[in-house]
């Protein structure tokens, strides 16, 4: 019951923390801390990406207009569609955390093991990205080529526990100049194909068939982290576009050096 208590715990804030530019891998990891989770690395690590998945799925149903034109832009012969240059855009973006995750597979995961210092350090770390994204000169550029590649770097360093994936990509969008609200469409777009590309390479690998995994707690907690950034996807995409970020530097700033002092 414990179990299946902080699975619901967890996936509430994956939910919540997914749209916000305050990493949700950094707090869950915080919070498998803080409910005194001994799980082992492998284990740990499903979990995440058992609830980053299920945020995805919340994503496109969410984005699902969005998710249709990209999907019918890779299938178009016309290059000069916008269709097809916006699916192009977010193919490209992917590379840089494709290579990561696939070449530093067994390193990352290890990172996944309740390392709370990092998590601090990195979440102290977004929060000054946040910062300065502020103070850059605001202009309604679109996402470019080059634009893509830059933004898929960040979202490649932010795999790391504590780098907010969502905050470091909008954040170096608004420090290119991109309009805020096309940074935070693109950078929410952008993850759910890793997400799902992930998901599919685990189920073939065999990493959720394993008879040492207990199923309901990942059920449950999926269920949780679903229904959660359904409700917080809209909400959440909305303050990202209308709040200064600055405030959410504050927020990690704050997280961060409490993890950090946690840690001594």
């Amino acid at each position: 019951m414990e179990d299946i208590l902080n699975s619901i715990l967890l996936g509430i804030v994956q939910g919540l923390t997914e749209f916000l530019p305050v990493s949700s891998s950094g707090h869950l990891e915080l919070a498998k801390a803080i409910l005194g989770e001994d799980k082992v690395g492998e284990e740990s690590m499903m979990m995440t990406v058992v609830l980053h998945a299920a945020t995805a799925l919340s994503t496109i149903v969410i984005f699902r207009k969005d998710i249709a034109e990209i999907i019918k832009g890779l299938f178009t012969a016309d290059l000069k569609s916008p269709e097809k240059i916006f699916s192009l855009k977010i193919v490209i973006s992917m590379i840089p955390a494709a290579v990561v995750g696939v070449a530093f597979k067994d390193e990352l995961e290890e990172l996944f093991t309740g390392k709370i210092a990092l998590v601090g350090t990195m979440l102290l770390i977004t929060g000054l990205l946040l910062f300065l994204s502020e103070r850059a000169r605001k202009t309604d550029k679109s996402v470019s080529f080059v634009h893509a590649i830059i933004i898929g770097i960040a979202q490649a360093i932010a795999i790391l526990p504590g780098i907010s994936r969502s905050g470091s990509t909008i954040a170096t969008a608004v420090i290119l100049g991109i309009d805020k609200e096309k940074a935070a469409r693109f950078s929410f777009l952008m993850v759910v194909p890793l997400i799902l590309g992930k998901m599919a390479k685990d189920i073939m690998d065999g990493a959720f068939a394993s008879d040492d995994v207990n199923l309901i707690p990942l059920i449950v907690g999926f269920i949780a982290a679903f229904l959660t950034g359904l409700l917080a996807c809209q909400w959440m995409i909305s303050i990202v576009k209308k709040s200064k970020l600055s405030w959410f530097a504050i927020y990690c700033f704050i997280v961060g050096a409490i993890a950090v002092f946690m840690a001594w």
